[in-house]
């Protein structure tokens, strides 16, 4: 009974499979175009699947390939692009109905330059792209393509003449249309890098760019525009400019009134004073300009300072900025200190203050050891984009010990006495709201200092994003320098991106404009107005008591509804023996 209905079954089954064992058996290519993002524009616009690794449609493809993403962002070499679109999209001529893969020297060269790299992270070159399965250049049995050569032999004296004109005009296109035919990809020290020639150069056996010995970049960044590098002047100059009215104002407004700004809040005013200089080696960069400040040389070998300790231009801006921007950032911790101390120990001012001068001299004493020893190992080097000396610009180990470290750091240790004086904060509002007093100056206290902890944290993070996303691609930046042609690199999408640089130079100026936000209230006009009245003879007249501290106002509920001690004995006393 069973018999005739698994026969039945077998030639049903037989039937279904007839058609996909005459599709296989079938050596004909059917042609479609390239979907594959990472081969789009590769230099042929046709492919047919499934390709050598049995891929059957190109989603399966892009999922594969591209995990070598990195590999061609990086410019391990710059035959890799094409060799892997090559073998995962092989190429498709409507008029040759055979296989034509990449030439054994395509493999080859993109071997050389990435198999080193893959085998440091641990990786071995894949087996099934050997580079010994691949035909020779030149063979006459097997044709092949070439980075340089979209066909390594000529096809067309092997090929029936086509009928139709739609065929010809595709195989048109992809033998003439194909950018790597025309782009020079042999690494030199090629314009706009600048050649180091002479053995009496400073920069000679002391400078590479990529790959390249005796190869420094130019004075401006070659990846930017003449437009941006404009733009980018004029935007350096609006925010440093504002910068340095900003703070120039709330340290002004400090020294008219000094009984005002007490502890824990009178870091803000050195954190000020500390943009007030950085912004000031902006404009000083901006008067004297690019060239005299961040470039070496003369005539068409200017390039971009390297590892020096001037000229004194140089060193001044230099000072300016990185003296007082890392001065800054300690700044901050102490603040986010002694709001702690403030906060969560129930300090009161007087006790903080005692501690000040310590402050100080963890404030300015680390930055001068800093600039002390990038001065002695002569780290010091011009910025191609903004114009101004700083560290690590070209040395990547300077960029990560002199500023990227030191930054994350700060900001890690400044975030955290934040937020546990915050937290102690919220407590005793809870404490002092339970026994009836009013939490409003607290509240007001705590809305400020989030608002100052908002403008200062999210500024500083993005600096450090900015300066990580630097120092990853700048290997893969310089490389393709050297090693590509301008059309390639646009096509790619290789080089940094403006916007991360105009970001980054504005996030690093704004907290100098925001700083002004603790003076921003009406005891500030009060403090002016009697200054005026002081230094005019006409309208002078008794001043009035100086404005308290909104710090002092909070203390004193927030000190004895959760200390239960007397404020004063907070103010007059020394730190506690515990802590």
């Amino acid at each position: 009974m069973s018999s005739p209905h698994c026969m039945c079954w077998l030639l049903a089954l037989s039937f279904s499979l007839l058609p996909r064992l005459a599709h296989a058996a079938s050596k004909d290519i059917v042609c479609e175009p390239i979907t594959v993002p990472m081969c789009k524009g590769i230099g042929y616009n046709l492919t047919y699947m499934p390709n050598q690794f049995n891929h059957d449609t190109q989603e399966e493809v892009g999922l594969e390939v591209h995990q070598f993403w990195p590999l061609v962002r990086i410019r391990c070499s710059p035959d890799l692009l094409f060799f892997l679109c090559s073998m995962y999209t092989p190429i498709c001529l409507p008029d040759y109905k055979k296989p034509l893969p990449p030439c054994r020297s395509v493999c080859e060269r993109a071997k050389r330059g990435c198999s080193p790299l893959m085998i440091q992270y641990g990786f071995e070159w894949p087996e099934r792209m050997s580079c010994e399965q691949l035909p020779m250049l030149g063979d006459p049995d097997r044709l092949c393509m070439d980075q340089n050569n979209s066909e390594s032999t000529t096809l067309s004296p092997s090929l029936p003449k086509p009928t139709p004109k739609g065929p010809t005009r595709h195989h048109s296109t992809a033998a003439k249309s194909s950018p790597p035919q025309k782009c020079d990809r042999e690494c030199r020290c090629r314009a706009p890098l600048v050649p180091i020639r002479k053995e009496a150069h400073l920069l000679y056996n002391r400078v590479h760019t990529g790959s390249q010995p005796n190869c420094a970049l130019p004075c401006h960044q070659p990846y930017f525009s003449q437009d941006e590098r404009t733009f980018t002047t004029f935007w350096i100059g609006l925010w440093s400019v504002l910068c340095f009215v900003s703070t120039l104002t709330t340290v002004a407004t400090f020294l008219i009134d000094m009984e005002r700004f007490k502890y824990p809040e009178r870091p803000i005013i050195f954190l000020a004073t500390c943009y007030l200089f950085v912004s000031l080696g902006y404009i000083v960069r901006l008067l004297a300009g690019h060239e005299r400040v961040a470039c070496g040389g003369v005539g068409e070998q200017r390039h971009i300072l390297y590892d020096t300790t001037g000229p004194a231009l140089c060193t001044l801006v230099f000072l300016l900025i990185y003296f007082f921007g890392m001065a800054s950032s300690i700044w901050w911790v102490v603040l986010s200190f002694t709001w702690f101390l403030a906060a969560g120990m129930k300090w009161g001012n007087e006790a903080i203050a005692g501690y000040s001068q310590y402050f100080h001299l963890a404030a300015w004493l680390v930055p001068s050891v800093k600039s002390i020893a990038v001065l002695a190992l002569s780290s010091v080097d011009g910025d191609p984009v903004a114009g101004i000396c700083y560290v690590g610009n070209q040395n990547l180990e300077s960029l990560r010990g002199f500023v990227l470290a030191p930054l994350v750091v700060y900001l890690f240790t400044g975030s955290l006495f934040l937020l546990a004086g915050f937290v102690s904060l919220f407590r005793i509002r809870s404490v002092i709201k339970q026994g009836g007093t009013k939490t409003d100056k607290l509240e007001k206290l705590m809305i400020r200092i989030g608002m100052f902890t908002v403008l200062y944290t999210v500024p500083a993070t993005i600096v450090v994003a900015c300066l990580v996303y630097e120092q990853h691609y700048r290997p893969g930046w310089e490389r393709a320098l050297s090693c590509s042609c301008p059309a390639e690199r646009q096509r790619l999408g290789l080089g940094p991106d403006y916007a991360v640089f105009m970001l980054k130079y504005f996030m690093c100026l704004v907290v100098g404009i925001t700083s002004g936000v603790w003076i921003w209230s009406g005891k500030t006009l009060e403090s002016w107005r009697r200054f005026i009245a002081r230094c005019v003879p006409c309208g002078a007249r008794k001043p009035a008591a100086s404005g308290s501290s909104m710090y002092s106002e909070a203390s004193t509920a927030l000190t004895a509804r959760a200390g239960g001690a007397p404020p004063g004995s907070y103010h007059k006393a020394g730190p506690p023996s515990h802590v």
